[in-house]
């Protein structure tokens, strides 16, 4: 009997869905494949009949949704002879776009804004090789830099305004589809830059159209109140939000979102930072799930629209957690309100610590 089945990346498991060539060399990390996990504990408390589940991207290898999108940036860049790559980050890019470019051998070159990443993102772009420089500026002023230096400079940008970007990004449509066998009647996501959202509805689009499902659900993403262009009507110049991951003024795929929202009957919607952090805070909590902030508001948002019954009873919701908790561990303790507790080292001690702490 033989076990040997290696799962071996996304590119090689969608490659009939995917813009790629038989004798193409694809970058790996062995990215999705990652689990959905359906919500036990925090559904109680609704009253209401309702099946949700989390796409837990920060199980990808650099620990977030983005590594779906860069190994296909990545690949088809060193296939048409690139030696180098650029983006503008608020910190997941970066380290996606470092990690595959030491894997292909490439140069990453990675814009940040000045004080406005968290540590553990910027931990893995310095660790994976990257040349990293701090702008003084946001991520928004780096996305403008970065486009213009590409005209200038023998570099490719892996932002998702890069094509293939997106083409990755949609194999978790189609792992959703697979793992339900039918498609959500609705999908919750972060809305940021607004790759996602974009690439989502691609997938369930694609495969609704090659008559694998015979619906697609609608798309409902949300922002932090202080990063919302798509609920003002029009870009931010100083997006402030705890939520670094969707802390962005003008999003680079604007109307591929709008198109999204509107072509699924779906919608947008806001929340506070101290929204965002409870709901982090919950699922870890409620269900062992450590998401990074930005990653929660996709259950903030289905949680309250349940309540609300704008998602009727009966519906099967499906949320993405665009990275891990991990990334950020600083907010995390920030927010972590469990004891510390200092024993002696006897056996009395811990017995009777363990003993005040089990009501």
């Amino acid at each position: 009997m033989s076990f040997a089945h290696r799962y071996t990346g996304l590119i090689d498991r969608y490659r009939d869905f995917l813009p790629i060539r038989d004798d193409t060399r694809i970058i790996s990390l062995g990215e999705g494949n990652t689990p959905l996990i359906r919500l036990h504990n925090i559904p109680t408390s609704l009253n209401k009949t309702v099946d949700i589940y989390v796409k837990y991207e920060g199980l990808n290898p650099t620990g977030s949704f983005k590594d779906r999108g860069m190994t296909m940036a990545i690949t088809k860049s060193l296939e048409t002879g690139n030696q180098a790559v650029i983006c503008a980050s608020t910190g997941n890019t970066s380290a996606s776009a470092a990690a595959y470019a030491a894997r292909a051998k490439m140069i990453a070159f990675v814009l940040i804004p000045d004080g406005k990443i968290a540590q553990g993102k910027l931990a893995q772009a310095m660790m994976h090789g990257a040349i990293i420089m701090q702008i003084q500026g946001n991520f928004d002023d780096g996305m403008r830099l970065v486009k213009e230096v590409a005209d200038h400079a023998p570099v490719e940008i892996v932002n998702s305004i890069n094509p293939f970007r997106l083409q990755g990004q949609k194999t978790a449509a189609f792992e959703i589809i697979e793992a339900l066998g039918r498609a959500p009647d609705y999908h919750c996501l972060p809305l940021g830059n607004a790759g996602n959202i974009s690439a989502y509805w691609m997938g369930y689009s694609q495969f609704y159209q090659e008559g694998i499902v015979n619906k697609r659900p609608k798309m409902c993403a949300y922002q932090a109140s202080g990063s919302a262009p798509f609920l003002r009507g029009h870009p931010i110049d100083n997006p402030e939000t705890i939520a670094t991951a969707i802390r962005i003024g003008n999003p680079q795929s604007w109307d591929k979102a709008w198109n999204a929202q509107r072509e699924s009957q779906g919608w947008f919607d806001e929340f506070t930072d101290a929204e965002i952090l409870a709901t982090q805070k919950l699922l870890a909590e409620q269900e062992g799930i450590f998401c990074e902030p930005a990653s929660a508001i996709s259950v903030a948002g289905a949680l309250r629209d349940i309540k609300s019954g704008k998602i009727p009873e009966g519906s099967l919701i499906t949320c993405t957690l665009t990275g891990h908790g991990l990334k950020d561990p600083d907010t995390a303790i920030q927010q972590s309100t469990g004891p510390v507790l200092k024993v002696k080292a006897e056996l009395s001690a811990v017995k009777t610590a363990i003993l005040e702490n089990i009501s």
